[in-house]
């Protein structure tokens, strides 16, 4: 079976327009014995949020270490890593995700020596603080044996084969703008995770694709979403993923101005038993 990872994130075209830094941030980190950890976020970007970019650099950074820790020991035990990542995604690693993103918000707060408010019993404020670095977090650990997704937040996880492009994660829509963050109280409470299991024996490729808000958004409808999720995967297939990979920047940044111009982080893992085209 063979992994491979790739993707973009692009400024968007509003952003651009009004001189807003771009909000979100990625990662991926490969582990011997084909496993595969990647991670978006999107930083709310408002002006209750002012250092959301940081907040979003932190979060993917948090995901990728947290699990690289998980998996590290058990990298030749996936049926351990399976049973680890079915019980606890939602609960033990969810709450130590949370832990460590505050923490490091906190640290690096007080590194670059920015203001903390006080409560009235003289304590900081520190759910002001997370406040101001804001942001969502959706990440995934692929593996020859399982694959394993988290969400905190909107954005989307589809899953692509042949037969066309379905939710990996039917993730909580919020009315308006808001949706759940890093920065809440308990916030590893609105967190949905999922477990597929994978047919290593299986011959027809298929294709995750991650992606923050921005890129769905840019759709008129969900239907035309799916349908650029099959064409990507359609590309892929025909052209293999160097070549997708090398147009996908000038293709985000034509989603994003067509669309809803909003900041778009696209990561997709392509599974196969072929090897890429060149």
């Amino acid at each position: 079976m063979q992994i491979q990872v790739f993707g973009e994130s692009v400024q968007g075209a509003s952003h651009i327009c009004s001189g807003i830094s771009c909000q979100d941030s990625k990662k991926f980190v490969s582990l011997p014995n084909n496993i595969h950890i990647v991670s978006v976020a999107d930083g709310h970007g408002s002006i209750n949020c002012p250092y959301s970019k940081t907040g979003s650099e932190i979060a993917v950074n948090v995901f990728c270490d947290i699990v690289t820790d998980i998996c590290k020991p058990h990298i030749n035990d996936l049926e351990y890593l399976l049973t680890y990542f079915s019980r606890e995604g939602e609960t033990r690693i969810s709450q130590e995700i949370e832990h460590e993103w505050k923490k490091r918000v906190l640290k690096r707060h007080s590194n670059n020596k920015l203001p903390f408010e006080n409560l009235e019993n003289g304590e900081k404020d520190k759910e002001s603080i997370y406040r101001q670095y804001g942001t969502t977090l959706l990440g995934m650990v692929v593996t020859p044996l399982f694959a394993f997704a988290f969400q905190l937040g909107d954005g989307d996880v589809e899953y692509v084969d042949e037969t066309g492009a379905t939710p990996f994660i039917k993730g909580d829509r919020i009315l308006g703008t808001e949706t759940h963050s890093m920065s809440r109280s308990k916030a590893w409470e609105k967190t949905l995770t999922k477990i597929r299991i994978l047919d290593k024996n299986c011959d027809a490729p298929f294709l995750f694709m991650i992606s923050t808000d921005g890129f769905s958004n840019s759709f008129k409808n969900n239907e035309e979403y799916e349908k650029s999720c099959v064409g990507y995967f359609e590309l892929i297939k025909e052209h293999g993923v160097k070549r997708v990979d090398k147009e996908l920047k000038t293709w985000l940044n034509e989603t994003s101005s067509m669309g809803c111009g909003d900041d778009v982080t696209l990561m997709m893992i392509y599974i196969s038993n072929m090897t890429d085209i060149l």
